[in-house]
């Protein structure tokens, strides 16, 4: 007899492996927590309230006020431009817009340092974080743009409602839920960066952490800055949860959609060319240029350094196991999460969630920690290296497979058991042939995000294993720009396809 989906928890093996998973994503949560408490009330009190961490939390706070809304101005403006007006080369600014993120954000402040050395501070900070992120809530807003029903709006427009008043009461109000995502993804984002604020000097937690480490290892006062900023990123989570509310944003009803009404720019259609232009040569421009320029400067010889190919392999090595193996630890929960929902997988599904949310260098000083007091034979071993890539990147391998796995009926499965085929065999044969390209694309955005990971990497990575964005620190650490710029290169070009994937998903996923 076949059994329904969620009429029982599920296979207990599948049940026992995401228990195993969601309690290994549960690590470095764990880690803070018993940190914190065995500190004591005395200690904590006297590392957290002093005047560096008050420093600490006003730069945060400022940073993430300041970036965040522009990063919502500039992505929600670009994405109604590109998707509901009448600006001319829309399809090419769609993907231009969407490019800045292959470009990782420590490259992009090498870059800005070479143009103005002297930046820093709160400026600088918010100038790179904003160039860097903006795509983050440009892609969904964008995605959503693309497919939303224009029926409200031609309703709303037929009441005699002007097209500012239309985008106003009834358009940005069905972004709501794609704006705020994208705006948690950037104040995450900002928490966890390490590299792009240590090279212009500016204080955040995460470096702050990073050079507690350095100087007193596995310190009390590293693991009590760590406690902050998860706190942080926990009530981020939370408040991003309550903005989405309950509204529904779907249709009702069947039939097809009709093409949405692009707004005449009219005299405006060179405002938005030269609006667009502008944020496209900052945020792409200046990087490439510069990159570019120090590229021409070192001439030929620079690709001739004996570690550039050692490098380039280590990263790609790393990066397809990191990949096959958060596919691999991802599979059994989102096969749990869309045949056997319920509470408790939408529980262990959460698990992943918040593991992922917390910043690679507490991820990484948990790792230290409970490495070196519990199992030291794979302290700072590839192993170790990986189970991080795995915790940090699991939502984006767990997001496709779901997707993927929703479109695989399961009354296919139930078709091949009836037909005498053992269930293993008709999973194997069925669902997962179906979930195959789902698992592929999760694959390469997991893929994306190790090439471009350095915290955890700088601190977990074996003695001689280099990645390009660990080379390309010390280069750049050394101020050898010339010698960092092949390394930044081969990072962009191997993250552009991963962004353009991204890109065309997104505009798929907000179609189902």
């Amino acid at each position: 007899m076949a059994r329904g989906r969620g009429s029982h928890l599920g296979p207990w093996p599948v049940v026992v492996l995401c228990f195993v998973i969601a309690a290994f994503s549960l690590l470095p949560l764990g880690f803070v927590v018993v940190a914190t408490a065995n500190t004591g009330w005395d200690s904590i009190v006297a590392l957290v309230f002093r005047p560096r961490v008050g420093e600490l939390v006003i730069n945060t706070l400022l940073l993430v006020l300041i970036t965040v809304p522009l990063c919502v101005v500039i992505g929600v403006g670009g994405a109604w431009l590109v998707e509901r007006t009448s600006l001319a080369g829309h399809k090419a600014w769609a993907v231009l817009l969407a490019a800045p993120l292959a470009i990782p954000a420590f490259v992009n402040s090498y870059a800005w340092v070479s143009a103005i050395p002297s930046l820093g501070g709160i400026f600088g900070g918010v100038l790179i974080s904003v160039l860097s992120y903006f795509p983050l809530v440009y892609i969904p807003v964008a995605a959503v743009l693309s497919r939303l029903d224009p029926a409200l709006e031609q309703s709303a427009a037929s009441l005699g409602l002007s097209p500012w008043k239309v985008f106003f009461r009834v358009i940005l109000p069905q972004l709501r839920l794609a704006g705020a995502g994208g705006a948690l993804l950037v104040s995450l984002h900002l928490l966890a960066e390490y590299g792009a604020f240590a090279m212009i000097a500016f204080d955040t937690f995460t470096t702050a952490i990073y050079d507690q480490f350095q100087s007193t290892f596995n310190g009390a006062a590293a693991n009590m800055l760590a406690s902050v900023l998860v706190i942080f990123c926990l009530l981020l989570l939370l408040g991003e949860s309550k903005t989405r509310g309950r509204a529904r944003y779907a249709r009702v009803g069947a039939g097809a959609q009709s093409t949405p009404h692009r707004v005449p720019l009219g005299r405006y259609q060179g405002l938005g060319q030269l609006l667009l232009a502008g944020v496209t040569a900052l945020a792409l421009g200046v990087p490439l240029w510069h990159v570019g320029r120090w590229l021409v400067a070192g001439g030929a010889v620079i690709w001739q350094r004996p570690d550039l190919l050692p490098t380039l392999l280590h990263t790609l090595g790393y990066g397809a196991v990191g990949a096959l193996v958060t596919i691999v630890l991802a599979f059994p929960l989102a096969y749990l999460v869309v045949r056997h929902p319920g509470p408790m997988s939408k529980i262990l599904e959460g698990a992943n969630y918040i593991s992922s949310s917390m910043p690679g260098i507490v991820v990484a000083l948990a790792l230290v920690t409970i490495t070196v007091h519990n199992v030291p034979a794979i302290y700072q071993s590839s192993l170790v290296l990986v189970g991080a890539y795995a915790l940090l990147f699991m939502p984006r391998a767990l997001v496709n497979l779901r997707a993927g796995l929703a479109q695989a009926p399961y009354e296919l499965d139930e078709a091949a058991q009836a037909l005498g085929k053992p269930p293993l065999i008709a999973f194997l044969r069925v669902t997962l042939r179906l979930a195959a390209p789902a698992a592929a694309g999760g694959a390469a955005l997991v893929f994306l995000g190790i090439v471009n990971e350095l915290t955890a990497t700088l601190l977990l990575a074996p003695n001689g294993t280099r990645t390009l964005a660990t080379q390309f620190w010390s280069l750049s650490s050394e101020i050898d720009y010339v010698g960092a710029a092949p390394y930044a290169l081969l990072m962009i070009l191997l993250s552009a396809p991963m962004t353009y994937l991204l890109f065309v998903q997104s505009k798929k996923a907000a179609g189902q």
